[in-house]
């Protein structure tokens, strides 16, 4: 048999084995069931040709950058207090992860009236929480100042672990990205959120004296380690990619929050990562958001994962 073949035949069935593990980790009945493929032509917030379609697919960089965002969400104080007083972090990690990569493949790949209806629904939760900082300072999920903060550090998060740790993306990349981000922003009430590269960097600056350390980032630092997150054997590699996600905060940020060189990655560790982030962005799920809505659009299922 020619080695081509056999490599082919290799890579079909671990694909094969990894999307039926996907779809048992994912097949959770408290999740809402959302069809990609459906309804048929309808477009998604963003185009197929953008880049969030590119780097949404690749589920290693997609919890790095997830854990990235939270970091930078935890450092405003306001954000931290609310999402650690009412949310399910603390007690259920792995479910509350489902949720919001959920959200996130919504708002990229489902179909616009999908999408709308969902972020409608989170609106309406975010509208009844509110409460007080340990400090004194009140905060409200709605507050258009932390939902800005809220969007940008996810866009962040995720941008940056897929240039790091998959492939290199250049500043154009970079402006094309934050300004497919205006629509998903806009429905969730962060308004002025940034459209350009050059945006992002000045809000970071301007949020710079409003950020602070806290055990708490600590405590879910220390909690996104031991949590299921993977189907096995990637487990194994989770504490690696938590340390990645350190990497890519900003240094300025890690300065602030006591996120020293002790917490990013070691240099055997970054090989192993961009390998397995790497590897991952060939693999196709053939159940997954990204090649079902590429079906819905009409699209080949190999659209977003071209050979080399």
């Amino acid at each position: 048999m020619p080695i081509e073949t056999l490599r082919s035949r290799v890579k079909y069935g671990l694909e094969k084995r990894l999307d039926k593990a996907a779809q048992s980790y994912l097949g959770d009945p408290v999740l809402a069931k959302v069809d990609f493929a459906e309804p048929f032509g309808e477009p998604a917030l963003t185009d197929p040709n953008s880049i969030s379609w590119r780097i949404f697919k690749n589920p290693v960089s997609l919890f790095i950058g997830g854990v990235t965002a939270v970091i930078l969400e935890f450092a405003e104080p306001r954000v931290r207090t609310g999402v650690w007083d009412n949310t399910s972090f603390r007690t259920d990690p792995v479910r509350r992860l489902k949720r919001t990569g959920l959200a996130a493949m919504v708002t990229v790949y489902g179909a616009q009236s999908v999408s709308a209806r969902m972020i409608e629904m989170v609106n309406r939760m975010h509208g009844n929480i509110a409460g007080v900082t340990p400090d004194g300072s009140p905060y409200a999920a709605s507050d258009p100042e932390l939902l800005r903060w809220v969007h940008v550090t996810a866009a962040f998060g995720f941008l940056e672990a897929y240039s790091a740790y998959v492939s290199p993306l250049t500043d154009e990349d970079r402006d094309r990205y934050y300004y497919e981000g205006r629509k998903t922003a806009a429905l969730y009430g962060a308004k002025d959120a940034p459209q350009s590269l050059m945006a992002q960097q000045t809000l970071f600056r301007e949020m710079l004296p409003k950020l602070e350390a806290s055990d708490i980032i600590f405590e879910f630092l220390t909690i996104m380690k031991r949590a299921n997150a993977f189907p096995p054997p990637a487990q194994i590699a989770q504490h690696s990619l938590v340390r990645a996600a350190i990497d890519i905060v900003p240094t300025e940020i890690r300065a602030v929050l006591g996120l020293d060189k002790r917490y990013g990655l070691r240099p055997f560790e970054g090989r192993m990562v961009r390998r397995m982030a790497r590897r991952a962005d060939r693999l196709k799920l053939r159940s997954g958001p990204p090649i079902q809505a590429c079906r819905r659009m009409g699209l080949p299922e190999d659209y977003l994962y071209p050979r080399k």
